[in-house]
């Protein structure tokens, strides 16, 4: 396993997306292509998958793999990112390390709020999300 460090160019305030609750923003400018932040992951595992669909912690699971048979969640404040179809960030799962990536699309001013698509893997996917 390799070491991960929490990260030092995030903090989490109240959102200014409506009823979003808190987000997480930069602590100093974030530049495109930069690693934001690398979140360890714990999977469910799928004895434990049936009744998380009536669950408030739905909206913060990550889904993956290749039919979203998989879901995590995401430490450090990977579970708090909130969702805009016009992201900022996107993130990358890495199932062989356990982690989940976060990465600036562009370059992020300081203060700025960081936000991802939740659609997995296409950052300007606009599909309806998964419980909506």
């Amino acid at each position: 396993m390799k070491k991960i460090f929490a990260s030092d160019k995030v903090y989490v305030n109240q959102s200014k997306i409506p009823n979003s609750g808190r987000g997480v923003f930069t602590i100093c400018d974030i530049k495109k292509n930069e690693i934001i932040e690398k979140c360890p992951v714990i999977e469910v595992p799928k004895h434990d998958m049936a009744n998380l669909n009536e669950s408030f912690l739905v909206t913060y699971f990550f889904y993956f793999g290749k039919k979203k048979e998989r879901l995590a969640v995401a430490l450090g404040f990977g579970s708090i990112y909130n969702h805009t179809h016009k992201p900022n960030a996107k993130y990358q799962i890495k199932p062989d390390e356990n982690c989940i990536n976060f990465i600036a699309l562009k370059d992020i001013k300081k203060d700025e709020e960081i936000t991802i698509n939740y659609n997995p893997g296409i950052p300007k996917n606009k599909s309806s999300l998964w419980f909506e």
